[in-house]
C-alpha cells in the first residue's frame, strides 16, 4: 500500500469527520431552538410552573447536548485511530 492510498484514506475520512461534526451541531442548535421555544410556550401559558419548567428544560438541554459530544468522541476515534488504514492494509496483505 502506497502512502498516496494512505492519505487518500485520511483525507476522505477527514471530510466525512467534518460532515459529522456539522450535521451534531447542526442538530443541537435546531434542538435548542425548540426546547427553548416551548419552554418560552410554556411560561406563556403557565406562568406558575416556570420553575418546573426550567428544571425540565435545562435537564432536556443536558440530554440533548451529550449527542455532539458523543459525536465528538467518535470522530476524534476515526480521526487519530483510523480503522480504515489498517482495514485497508489488511485487505491489500491478504490478496
Amino acid at each position: 500500500m502506497d502512502a498516496n492510498s494512505i492519505a487518500m484514506i485520511y483525507s476522505n475520512t477527514a471530510i466525512v469527520v467534518g460532515i459529522i461534526l456539522a450535521a451534531a451541531a447542526f442538530g443541537s442548535a435546531l434542538g435548542w431552538g425548540l426546547i427553548c421555544s416551548k419552554f418560552i410556550e410554556g411560561i406563556a401559558r403557565q406562568p406558575e410552573v416556570r420553575a418546573q419548567l426550567t428544571g425540565q428544560m435545562l435537564f432536556t438541554g443536558g440530554l440533548m447536548e451529550a449527542f455532539p459530544m458523543i459525536a465528538l468522541g467518535i470522530s476524534f476515534w476515526f480521526i487519530f485511530a483510523n480503522p480504515f488504514v489498517s482495514g485497508a492494509m489488511a485487505a491489500l496483505g491478504a490478496q
